[in-house]
């Protein structure tokens, strides 16, 4: 009977064990899903992670093709207007002041009388100059008597041939002294002429820098500017022109120029000379320009915008400077392949427009070219185009849609 009893336990005590079994195994299989799960969330995260790195590592550009130069271009400079001639007039003698009779801004013609001057030192040379020659005169006359007496008295044997060739000798010599007094006088009436002061040529005083009564010193290193003349019916237009343009602005280049006294007034220019050197300083070449100025519209001394224009060149292309690297390699220009791979190439410029570079060569009409390259682009890197802005119309129907 004791047998009987103990079966059933030993039955449940078995029963029990396999269940605790079972449970352990499920708990064992959850956790190993839950691990693998984990391990491949990670995975998924991790290869989208680099997915999104790698997309943000390829730089997104903007492209476009090199334009036409199109029609030819202007290069605008500042330049300075100069009368055609002018000329300043000095005192030849000195003096003071007597009279002057036109005043800045007075027309005159050649030869017409500006001003005279009062020469009171020069009067008194003049009048002991010509005292000087006859006396002079005086004694050549004496001299010449003196000699024909002589030489009379040479036929009768009176007198030595020593003493009569000494007397012609001095009468030679007083000659001579006539001569030279004869020259003295013709010299300070020549001077006496430039007491007046005239105009060299058509023109407008520009400029009156004295008054009466006022000491006159003879011009040159000390001497005052006692007016200024000026032809101003054709300017002269002075720029000074960069070295690149130099070969494309020849004799004849046609120019328009503006003033800011004149608003939107335009006047023509033709290129007449240039210096024909580059200045060290600036590196550019002084041009002189012709403009008409019948009217007096312009005004010499004044500042001017002068506008050049420049030849055509069919087989330029422009890029926006921004395109431009410059670095050890030299000026460069990026570039997208077919395959959106950078391609770097060698250029040269043309012209620089400002914000606009003519480039005149290394680059093709199709190349696609990256507006603003990203800082340490490298030939063969990749590079994403992006998207073109929309428009308001297409913006819009986005919306509704």
């Amino acid at each position: 009977m004791p047998s009987d009893s103990s079966t059933p336990t030993a039955t449940g005590s078995s029963v029990s064990v396999r269940g605790l079994r079972i449970a352990g195994i499920i708990a064992v299989v959850v956790a190993a899903a839950i691990v693998v799960v984990g391990l491949v969330t990670r995975a998924s995260g991790n290869a989208r992670l680099r997915e999104w790195t790698d997309a943000q590592s390829v730089p997104t550009v903007a492209v476009a093709p090199p334009q036409s130069s199109g029609d030819a271009g202007t290069l605008d400079l500042p330049g300075r207007l100069e009368a055609y001639s002018r000329a300043s007039l000095y005192a030849r003698v000195p003096g003071y002041l007597k009279s002057w009779s036109v005043d800045i801004g007075s027309p005159v013609k050649a030869g017409q009388e500006l001003a005279t001057i009062e020469t009171p030192d020069l009067d008194q040379e003049l009048l002991q100059s010509k005292a000087n020659l006859a006396t002079a005169q005086a004694n050549v006359a004496l001299a010449q008597t003196t000699a024909n007496r002589w030489q009379e008295l040479l036929k009768t044997g009176a007198v030595s041939k020593q003493d009569v060739d000494e007397k012609i000798g001095d009468y030679k010599a007083k000659q001579a002294i006539v001569k030279a007094s004869q020259a003295d006088v013709d010299r300070e009436q020549t001077l006496k002429g430039f007491a007046r002061i005239t105009a060299p040529f058509d023109g407008i005083v520009t400029a009156r820098n004295t008054d009466v009564g006022a000491l006159i010193s003879v011009g040159g290193t000390t001497g005052q500017e006692l007016f200024v003349v000026s032809d101003t019916k054709k300017l002269r237009v002075y720029v000074s022109v960069p070295q690149t343009y130099v070969p494309s602005i020849p004799p004849g280049t046609k120019a328009t120029i503006t003033v800011p006294e004149r608003p939107g007034r335009k006047f023509e220019a033709t290129v007449e000379s240039s210096s024909q050197a580059v200045n060290v300083s600036s590196g550019s070449t002084l041009m002189q320009l012709g403009v008409d100025n019948a009217d007096n519209d312009l005004l010499p001394g004044g500042f001017a915008n002068v506008s050049l224009s420049l030849p055509h060149n069919a087989t330029a292309l422009r890029i926006p400077s921004s395109a431009l690297l410059f670095d050890k390699n030299g000026l460069r220009v990026a570039t997208l392949d077919k395959e959106n791979r950078i391609r770097l190439k060698q250029v040269t410029i043309a012209r620089d427009l400002g914000q606009v570079i003519e480039i005149g060569s290394g680059l093709a009409a199709d190349d696609r070219v990256i507006q603003s390259p990203p800082d340490g682009v490298h030939d063969g890197d990749a590079a994403r185009v992006a998207e073109p802005p929309k428009t308001a119309s297409e913006a819009k129907s986005t919306k509704k849609g």
